[in-house]
């Protein structure tokens, strides 16, 4: 029997959400889905609108800033949260997009790299349907640099990924920023002050930014077309679902 590809066996489901999802509700549900992926839960890749949201890691709690940083970005409209994952503060907006894909696997750890790389390829290849110089890799002083993000142009960060491991399969995750940066820049640059962290506001980068009047909509629906046709050869069904969520709650 040959080895799973590696995004696992399948079936995968795509599962498209018309509501928005706060950073807690979108945390909890990961950690469900997770779960259950060892008790038959299914695979699935999950497309969602978040609201404003400003994703701390648990090293940026640690630091003396942690407090003032977090109450200026509450002011501002983020909600604060902590993700259980490294890198530092991320910040998206209403109109920016989350993407998860989680799957069963036996032997997730000896496929990371591919997972990122194949995954990276797609998004740029969406993004490039739209007009953009889209690449794999870090920009040089970016926010939560990370190896496998994809920029435009070598000048701005457009996705932020992450994966995850578990004894039952993989998490790979990615915030991909739609609109106008300008606000998300802002609060950055205010934020990474107050955490005595380095940071070059004009890393942040949005698809908005490269191609004027795209919206979420636009940028979903290529996403979605470059992950079919990644996707399809390993996995069986595809599908669409509606979502009704919670408001955001900020933390108090």
């Amino acid at each position: 029997m040959s080895a799973p590809a590696p995004f696992g066996p399948g079936p995968l489901f795509l599962v498209q959400e018309q509501g928005r999802r706060s950073g807690r509700d979108d945390m909890e549900l990961v950690a469900r889905r997770l779960d259950s992926l060892g008790h038959g839960g299914r695979a699935e890749i999950n497309i969602s609108v978040p609201y404003a949201t400003a994703a701390f890691s648990r090293l940026d709690s640690r630091r003396p800033g942690y407090p003032e940083a977090r109450e200026r970005l509450a002011q501002r409209g983020f909600e604060p949260i902590i993700r259980p994952v490294g890198g530092h503060l991320a910040i998206y907006g209403t109109g920016d997009l989350v993407i998860h894909l989680w799957g069963r696997h036996p032997s997730s750890r000896l496929h990371i790299r591919e997972r990122f790389l194949l995954f990276g390829d797609a998004l740029s290849r969406a993004f490039r349907t739209l007009g953009v110089d889209a690449r794999i890799g870090p920009v040089p002083g970016e926010y939560c640099s990370g190896e496998y993000s994809v920029n435009d142009s070598g000048r701005a960060k457009l996705v932020g990924t992450g994966q995850r491991l578990t004894k039952d399969g993989y998490l790979l995750s990615a915030v991909v920023m739609v609109e106008p940066a300008e606000p998300v820049r802002e609060a950055l640059a205010d934020a990474y002050r107050s955490l005595c962290l380095d940071f070059r506001p004009e890393t942040v980068g949005s698809v908005a930014d490269s191609v004027p009047g795209v919206s979420a909509a636009d940028v979903r629906r290529v996403i979605a077309s470059e992950l079919r046709a990644l996707l399809l050869p390993a996995t069986a069904t595809l599908a669409s679902v509606a979502f009704t969520s919670t408001p955001a709650r900020l933390c108090s």
